[in-house]
């Protein structure tokens, strides 16, 4: 049966965004104050392009935004020269390796999720395996005091990695936005104020 358009998708749809997840992004960075111009964001899991092409706007010319998917399908509009795009795995050595040659980020932002399977312990072990790299990756490429948002299943063992960012960041807190569709299991978890300890 064919999913009915919903208030979100419409509003991404007019406001020329490829997809409706832009509005939770949204939500987090103004509640909770996470960008400034001038700031360096790695987007990871970026494809269609929704949230870079909103960091790109909010930056407003300055910055620069870093964006990485294994689908080479981003939309990213040509009029923001503060972008850049690497299509790959974040599993990969040589993706890390690439995003540690675009120095320090001010904040990481993830919205990658896997290819669901309907079995929801499986999902939920591969999100968490996803989001753990995110945070690997967070861990090698923050600046001292930036921050982290990253979207997780919940299924049980989300508390892993609350844990695991505690030790790195001053303050984790989860949350979820009224974009989420209300069936959907996923959250974000958001890092304040890393503590670079290297």
């Amino acid at each position: 049966m064919k999913r009915k358009t919903d208030f979100y998708t419409h509003k991404a749809k007019t406001q020329g965004y490829p997809a409706r997840s832009v509005y939770k992004l949204q939500e987090i960075l103004l509640k909770y104050k996470l960008l400034k111009k001038g700031d360096r964001v790695l987007d990871l899991g970026a494809a269609p392009g929704s949230f870079s092409q909103y960091l790109l706007e909010r930056l407003k010319g300055t910055g620069w935004v870093c964006g990485v998917d294994i689908s080479p399908e981003i939309s990213v509009p040509k009029r923001f020269p503060n972008f850049s795009f690497l299509q790959g795995d974040i599993f990969s050595a040589s993706v890390l390796t690439w995003i540690m040659s675009k120095q320090r980020f001010d904040l990481v932002v993830s919205d990658a999720a896997p290819a669901t399977t309907g079995n929801r312990f499986v999902d939920t072990q591969k999100s968490l395996e996803i989001a753990e790299r995110v945070l690997v990756i967070a861990q090698t490429v923050l600046k001292e005091h930036g921050m982290l948002i990253v979207k997780l299943f919940q299924g049980g063992e989300e508390q892993l990695l609350m844990r695991e960012m505690k030790t790195c960041f001053k303050r984790v807190k989860g949350f979820k936005p009224k974009a989420s569709r209300r069936e959907s299991f996923e959250t974000y978890y958001i890092g304040f104020d890393f503590l670079n300890k290297s």
